[in-house]
């Protein structure tokens, strides 16, 4: 496994446990409101082999309590599997960042106790998906799939949107909350503008569009919570 990046100790990633975040390269999404466009490319350099972030790793034990795994989109790897399990074996937990659009990957996953806690992208409402994950077209089966492992997993998890305000109208959370209908958690997360975002002209949502859109959603799921606002 190549790393592209490793933030080496962080308090936010890993909701309740101090970790490291490990990015993986390579996505088959496209969101033109992505933070970490350079992963999704190709373009950014490799930083790590694997075997120096576990020389890396071998040396955190006492400090960190787990590893928060995103991209990219980690479940293009097929080497993900025996990865989260190398560092299963070092002692340490293991936080999932996925679009959700791989749920072979996510079951094995689940089936083999590899992940302690997941955070699945729901990009849009259905009818907006393909638009907001910079596609021409998508079909929605394998996300659907990955929400009911989750929903009906015994793990921590959570879905999550970044808020685009030329992307999201307070309509496209009704259709979310049914889509997630029955979740634990669900998080909006305002964009936030940086220089590796792929397209300019995007803005975050308003505070009370924010608390509209999380008003809606939470018609359908017990727990919605707003991220990315004072």
């Amino acid at each position: 496994m190549k790393i592209y990046g490793l933030q080496k100790m962080t308090l936010l990633d890993f909701p309740g446990h101090v970790a490291c975040t490990v990015f993986l390269g390579l996505c088959d999404f496209r969101c033109p409101f992505c933070h970490n466009f350079e992963l999704v490319d190709g373009t950014a350099p490799v930083l790590y082999e694997e075997d120096e972030f576990f020389d890396f790793l071998s040396k955190r034990h006492g400090l960190l309590d787990g590893v928060a795994i995103t991209g990219g989109e980690p479940c293009i790897h097929k080497d993900l599997p025996e990865f989260i399990k190398k560092i299963r074996d070092l002692g340490f937990l293991v936080k999932l960042d996925t679009n959700g659009n791989h749920p072979a990957v996510l079951k094995e996953l689940l089936d083999r106790g590899l992940v302690d806690y997941v955070a699945m992208d729901i990009k849009n409402s259905p009818g907006k998906y393909a638009m907001t994950a910079g596609l021409a077209s998508f079909d929605l089966s394998k996300v659907k799939e990955s929400i009911s492992l989750l929903i009906n997993s015994s793990i921590d998890y959570e879905f999550r949107t970044t808020v685009v305000s030329e992307f999201h109208q307070k309509e496209d959370f009704t259709e979310i909350g049914k889509l997630i209908q029955g979740a634990k958690n669900y998080y909006l997360q305002n964009f936030t503008d940086r220089d590796t975002v792929p397209f300019g002209g995007l803005n975050p949502a308003s505070k009370e569009s924010l608390e509209d859109f999380a008003w809606e959603a939470g018609r359908f799921v017990d727990h919605v919570e707003i991220r990315g606002v004072d």
